[in-house]
C-alpha cells in the first residue's frame, strides 16, 4: 500500500477547534524558550491574555512583560501532565483557550491525547493518527517517495543484522525517526558516520539511548548553511494561507544544528512546489516548517524534515509581514484574512548562539570577518531581544552560556 493511500481521510481544519466555546480568548504556551517567547509577544502585543508553562529549565519567555501567569510543568509522566492541563482548564476557567505546544515532545503529547484536551482547549495540532505522518521520518520518507519529492537515500533497519546488510556509500547519518521523549543534551540530534566500523559503533551507542526500531540511516547531503532552506506556512486542509521561504545560513552546532542562529528570507522556487505537494497530501492544518537541503551534486532541493509547530526562527515572519502565531489564532477563531507571502531579504539572528558559531566558522576559514560584519547590519530581527520587552534579552546570555557549558562537558565525556 502506498503512503498516500494510507493517509487518514478525516484530517481537516474543523478538528482543531472542536468542542470549545467560540467566545473564549486566551493562550496557554507550552514552553518558555525563545520559540515560546515569540508566540507570547505575537499574541500579547495584541492584548490577548497569555500564560506560560515552564519546562526543561527554559526561562526567557517566563520573564516577558506580556505573560500574565507562569506555571511550572509537572515531572515527566504523560498521564500526570494531561491531568495537569485538564485541571488548569477546570480550575481557572480556561475552556476555549488556545494551547500552543512549542517543541516536539509537547506536540506529540497533545496530539496523542487529542480527544481529552480538545474538549477544553482549542488545539493547534491535529490528532496523532494524522500528525504522525509529519513527525515520523520513516512515514515522511514513504510519502515523499510516493509523491516523487526529492529526498536523500534512507533506510530503517530494525536490527543490527539488517544494518550490516545495508549497502550505501558514506558519509551517512544515524538519527531517531521519531522523538517521543523530552529533548536531552545526552541524545544528539544525529550522528555522522564516515565508515562501516563507525556505523556499527555508533549504532550500538545509539541503541543504549533509543529503541533500535526507532533509528534510521540517511545519506548525508553535502553542503553547509548556504544549502539549507525552509518553506514555512500556515495551512488549512493542506492549502497554504500564509508562507515564507528562508535559508538557514548558520546553525548551532553547524554540522547537525539543534537550532538556527542566522536565517534570511529568500526567493527559492524549488522548495515551494514540493512543499505544497506534501502538505496537500497530508491535508495539513496548522503551522509547519518543511526543511530542505540543496544537493550540490545534482542541484535538487531534497526534503529532510517537517516540523508541525512553531520553529526556532518563526519570529522572522513578523518582519516579513506574516505573523504566524497571530494568524493561527485568527484561523482557530474562524476569522478570515487575505492570503499572504512573506517578503524576501529579511534577516533574523539568535545573537548569543550565533557569536559562538561565527567564531568557529571564522577560525576554520569558512566565514570571513567581513561577511559576518555584513550579517549584523540593520534591520535585523532578534530571536530574543525586543525594545518593548527587554528583560528576556538581558536574561538570555547567562542562560545560553550555562547551556553551552553543559554541551561542552557532554562532548568531552562522549
Amino acid at each position: 500500500m502506498s503512503a498516500i493511500a494510507a493517509l487518514p481521510e478525516t484530517l481537516n481544519s474543523s478538528n482543531l477547534s472542536a468542542g470549545v466555546h467560540a467566545g473564549s480568548a486566551g493562550a496557554l504556551i507550552m514552553g518558555a524558550d525563545y520559540r515560546g517567547l515569540g508566540v507570547v509577544r505575537s499574541l500579547g502585543r495584541r492584548g490577548i491574555p497569555v500564560w506560560v508553562i515552564k519546562q526543561g529549565g527554559h526561562l526567557v519567555a517566563a520573564t516577558s512583560r506580556y505573560v500574565c501567569r507562569n506555571i511550572s510543568w509537572p515531572p515527566k509522566e504523560e498521564q500526570r501532565q494531561i491531568d495537569f492541563l485538564l485541571d488548569l482548564a477546570a480550575k481557572y476557567y480556561l475552556n476555549g483557550w488556545v494551547l500552543f505546544p512549542t517543541d516536539d515532545y509537547a506536540v506529540t503529547l497533545v496530539s496523542r491525547n487529542y480527544e481529552a484536551l480538545a474538549s477544553h482547549y482549542r488545539l493547534t495540532v491535529p490528532p496523532w493518527e494524522e500528525l504522525r505522518w509529519a513527525c515520523d521520518k520513516r512515514l515522511l520518507h514513504r510519502l515523499a517517495r510516493d509523491l516523487g519529492v526529492h529526498q536523500p537515500w534512507a533506510a530503517a533497519p530494525n536490527t543490527r543484522e539488517e544494518l550490516v546488510a545495508l549497502d550505501h556509500s558514506f558519509p551517512l547519518i544515524l538519527k531517531p525517526a521519531l522523538r517521543m521523549e523530552p529533548g536531552s543534551l545526552a541524545v544528539p540530534k544525529a550522528w555522522r558516520i564516515d565508515d562501516r566500523a563507525s556505523l556499527l559503533a555508533r549504532y550500538d551507542e545509539a541503541c543504549a539511548l533509543i529503541a533500535p526500531e526507532n533509528l534510521i540511516v540517511q545519506e548525508l547531503v553535502p553542503g553547509g548553511g548556504e544549502s539549507q532552506f525552509s518553506y514555512a506556512a500556515l495551512c488549512k486542509d493542506g492549502v497554504p494561507l500564509a508562507s515564507i521561504v528562508a535559508r538557514r545560513t548558520r546553525q548551532y552546532p553547524m554540522d547537525f544544528g539543534q537550532f538556527s542562529t542566522y536565517v534570511e528570507t529568500v526567493d527559492e522556487p524549488q522548495v515551494i512546489e514540493p512543499s505544497v505537494r506534501l502538505l496537500k497530501a497530508l491535508r495539513f492544518t496548522g503551522l509547519v516548517e518543511v526543511e530542505f537541503k540543496k544537493d550540490p551534486r545534482d542541484g535538487q532541493c531534497k526534503v529532510i524534515d517537517i516540523n508541525p509547530r512553531v520553529w526556532g526562527w518563526h519570529t522572522l515572519s513578523r518582519r516579513c509581514g506574516v505573523d504566524f502565531p497571530h494568524l493561527l489564532w485568527l484561523l482557530l477563531r474562524g476569522e478570515s484574512f487575505s492570503q499572504l507571502h512573506g517578503r524576501a531579504g529579511q534577516r533574523w539572528m539568535h545573537m548569543s548562539g550565533d557569536i559562538s558559531v561565527a567564531i568557529r566558522e571564522i577560525l576554520s576559514g569558512r566565514l570571513s570577518v567581513r561577511d559576518y560584519a555584513r550579517s549584523l547590519r540593520r534591520p535585523l530581527e532578534s530571536a530574543i531581544f525586543a525594545w518593548d520587552d527587554p528583560l528576556p534579552g538581558l536574561l538570555d546570555l547567562p542562560l545560553f552560556a550555562g547551556t553551552l557549558g553543559k554541551r561542552v562537558l557532554l562532548g568531552k565525556k562522549a
